[in-house]
């Protein structure tokens, strides 16, 4: 079985899907592994490195797409790319695939199998192929050291013959794998933090990490079978932004993480809470590329706003491409290696399994991923 991995055409994207180490191991599971030559310069591995680890190195892109029986990557594909995929290719990366029905229908036209990263079902088993997750931790530790790097102050207290410098407060809203890891962070550089969820089982982990977690009743609430927070009515946003006003007042800075997948992001910080905000703080937001977790936030830019800087960033963990890279790649292993038939050897496409059912959206000229395929229509 033939595994293609091409190098990103996207010009932002540092990361690399396949690092030498695991291409080693796909090819001692007996797959044919072929990579886009110069796919490792981001983070400077030589095509050699992949060389020795058993692969070959591409010079056609279009004609190692067409021969491929899997392609893998970090983004979706598009325009040329899609055309160049043969029928019956099994293609696993983000998909982003309720922001992109164009694709999605074009990936059913081509008959391709269509793998979406993001939809692996958050469950034990699938712990080690949770590419969100492991993104997502890189993200909240960008997020604190990108804003200790933009204050004008210190995070740590101090005591100085001069006199005592204060701890920066720290306001980190979501406690998901990036908010955790964000308080975590923030934390260790001796920020004081505060941390909210809408979740009341995030209290406890709030607290585990030393942070003190800011209550508000917001009546009933929960999370997805998938272990994502449930979107809020509006009632309960308005409840969540007038109890969180108080403490962006009194923060230096801000951290958003909350995503709704397949949604625009919830709006929790508005320009009037921004307004009371100290000149000198900052909001960074890791929802930027769904719309915003704060009104001001502008994608890709970090902007102004009466003496507050918004920072909307997107993808911050490739600002660490180097374990980005490793942590995507060991979870692209992991997830061909789970469903990986040794004696054939190939990747069984088992339909019955919970994980694929999960992250299976195109097959044999059909979208069969039920939410998607409703959308699409």
């Amino acid at each position: 079985m033939k595994l293609f991995v091409p190098k990103e055409a996207d010009a932002a994207e540092t990361r690399v899907p396949l690092l030498p180490t695991d291409t080693g191991k796909l090819v001692q599971l007996g797959a044919n592994v072929e990579v886009q030559g110069g796919i490792g310069e981001s983070i400077n591995i030589p095509d050699e490195a992949y060389e020795r680890a058993g692969a070959k190195i591409a010079r056609d892109r279009a004609a190692s797409l067409w021969g491929a029986d899997i392609v893998l990557r970090i983004s979706i594909s598009a325009g040329e790319d899609i055309q160049d995929l043969g029928e019956g290719c099994i293609h696993i990366s983000y998909m982003n695939p309720f922001n992109n029905f164009d694709a999605v229908r074009e990936f059913a036209a081509q008959r391709i199998s269509g793998i979406s990263l993001e939809m692996i079902p958050r469950t034990t088993i699938a712990q080690k192929m949770d590419v969100l997750s492991s993104q997502a931790n890189l993200a909240g530790y960008v997020a604190v050291v990108l804003a200790a790097e933009r204050q004008q102050k210190i995070f740590p207290m101090m005591m100085t013959a001069a006199g005592t410098i204060a701890p920066a407060r720290v306001f980190v809203i979501g406690a998901g794998v990036a908010g955790l890891q964000a308080i975590a962070t923030a934390r260790r550089l001796g920020a004081r933090v505060d941390a909210f969820d809408v979740r009341p089982e995030a209290h406890e982990q709030i607290l585990s990490l030393g942070a003190k977690p800011l209550n508000v009743d917001l009546g009933q609430t929960g999370k997805t079978k998938d272990g994502y927070a449930r979107q809020l009515t509006d009632e309960q946003l308005d409840k969540q932004r007038r109890a969180m006003a108080k403490q962006c007042a009194q923060s230096d800075v801000v951290i958003t993480t909350a995503k709704v997948f397949g949604r625009k992001a919830p709006l929790i910080v508005t320009n009037e809470m921004l307004d009371q905000m100290k000149p000198g703080s900052l909001v960074v937001d890791l929802a930027a590329e769904t719309g915003g977790n704060a009104e001001a936030s502008e994608l890709g830019k970090e902007v102004e706003r009466k003496g507050v800087r918004i920072i909307g960033f997107a993808q911050l963990e490739r600002m660490v491409p180097v374990p980005a890279s490793q942590m995507f790649s060991s979870n692209l292993y992991n997830f061909l290696e789970h469903f990986w038939d040794k004696e054939a050897p190939s990747f069984k496409l088992d339909r019955d399994d919970e994980i694929i059912r999960g992250c299976l959206f195109t097959h044999e000229g059909e979208i069969v991923n039920p939410a998607i395929k409703a959308a699409t229509e």
